[in-house]
This record gives C-alpha cells, structure tokens and sequence, in this order.
C-alpha cells in the first residue's frame, strides 16, 4: 500500500504539528509514508470563491504530486472535500480531457484522516493516550460533505484516560468558512461566540476537531475571553502516547 501525506496550506505554514502527528498515528499502524515535495496548495481558496479557471494549476499540481499513490491523506476534512468535490469542476473550466481523467482517478483515493483510519485501516484504536477532558466539534466539510459521522468520536472514545464531554450544538458552524469570516466579521464573530459559549459549558480542558481552519477561529476566540481551554488537532492527540507524557 502506498500512502501519501498532504500536509494542506494551513498545516505546513501555521499548524505543522497536527501534520507531523498525522506522520506519527500512521507510521505507528504500520503505513510506509511518502510525503510528495511537490505538493502545494488544492486550489480551495480559488474555487469556494468562485475562480475556478485561475485554480486549474493548483489542481495540475496536486494529481501531479499524489497520482500513483493507493491512498492519501490530509489532517484537514475542509482541504478533502474540496479535492474530492470541486476538484472535478475544477477540471471542467479549462482543464482539459487529460486533468480531468487525472482528477477521476486520483480525487477519490484522498482521505480526511479518520476516515482513512476507519474505513481503510480498519482500527478506532491506535495505541493512543490522552489523560485530559476534551470535547469535539464536529466541522462542516467533514460532517457535511465527506459525512465522516461518528469516526472521529469513535477514535477518541477508544483512547486511554480520555474523558470526552458531548459538546451542545455541536453540528452548529463555527462562524469560520474561510472568507467568509473575512467578508462577514461580524457574523464571523457572533457565531464563534455562540461556538465558545458551548464549549466553556462543557468544562472541557481541551477542544479537538479535525479542521486546523476551524481550531484557529474558535482558539483565537478562546484565547482572547481567557477561557484557558486548548484545542488540539484530533490527529495530535491520536499521536499522543503514555511514553511521551
């Protein structure tokens, strides 16, 4: 099986350690993993605001890079669901016969991170341990495109010493979406406080989901109200073990 890691934008500029935990909850379960180094942005940005035509070479990049490979996986369910539904629309606006039969064959291999782990790999338990209390908001693109379901709780339900509190509301968006947040700050805002309140309402010590883009509103939103609540990536605490603690 050859498997290949696509760290997204957002993971290898500001959130490196939810890709490198991804590298270790793989290597762990026996994955031989290869990290194309020609691998670059997926073109989401491009075409979630309409400009399909100028993301088409973001689009050549990406099944350049992990065409060949069994399977691939990201740390990021909004990148996936890009890659697997747009991609292909994408292709359509100037791509040509030969992108678009590239992006038939590569876009149904790639993976959000529990989903490969479930559904591929077949496990819930990866050898993980993690003493604290956390809650999991469950992010659009995973709940609602790639319809990951219940993966991710039931990874972290089959982690050691986890104490994991149902979050009220939990299927409500954060408020992020990307430019969204930036065309409407102020709905931005308002639904991350509703988002925050939640969480605090939980008395968890840490909020994990799958989507860095999402934990980087929702943390900033923390932080500022000095709630002292963390967020983790889900792929860093399926990376944590009693060994490092």
């Amino acid at each position: 099986m050859r498997v290949a890691l696509f760290a997204t934008c957002l993971g290898d500029t500001l959130f490196p350690d939810a890709v490198r935990a991804t590298l270790r909850v793989l290597e762990r379960l026996g994955c031989q993993v290869d990290f194309p180094t020609g691998q670059t942005c997926c073109g989401q940005m491009h075409t979630n605001t309409g400009y399909h035509e100028q993301a088409v070479p973001a689009v050549r990049a990406f099944v350049s890079a992990f065409d060949g490979y069994d399977h691939v996986v990201a740390p990021s369910g909004s990148c996936v669901g890009s890659i697997r539904h747009q991609h292909g629309i994408v292709a359509e606006h100037g791509g040509g016969r030969k992108l678009a039969e590239a992006v038939e064959r590569v876009s149904p291999r790639v993976y959000e991170l529990s989903e490969f782990l479930v559904d591929v790999l077949g496990v819930t338990d990866v050898g993980a341990y993690f003493p604290h209390r956390v809650t999991y908001h469950p992010t659009c693109h995973s709940l609602r495109m790639l319809r990951v379901g219940d993966k991710p709780r039931r990874l972290l339900r089959a982690v050691r010493g986890i104490r994991l509190i149902e979050l009220s509301e939990a299927e409500q968006c954060c408020g992020f979406g990307g430019t969204f947040a930036l065309k409407n700050p102020d709905v931005s805002v308002a639904m991350g406080a509703d988002k925050t309140r939640h969480v605090r309402e939980t008395g968890a010590e840490v909020l994990c989901a799958g989507d860095s883009s999402c934990l980087m509103h929702i943390g900033g939103l923390l932080n500022r109200r000095r709630e002292g609540i963390r967020t983790m990536h889900l792929a860093e605490i399926l990376a944590s073990t009693e060994e490092e603690r």
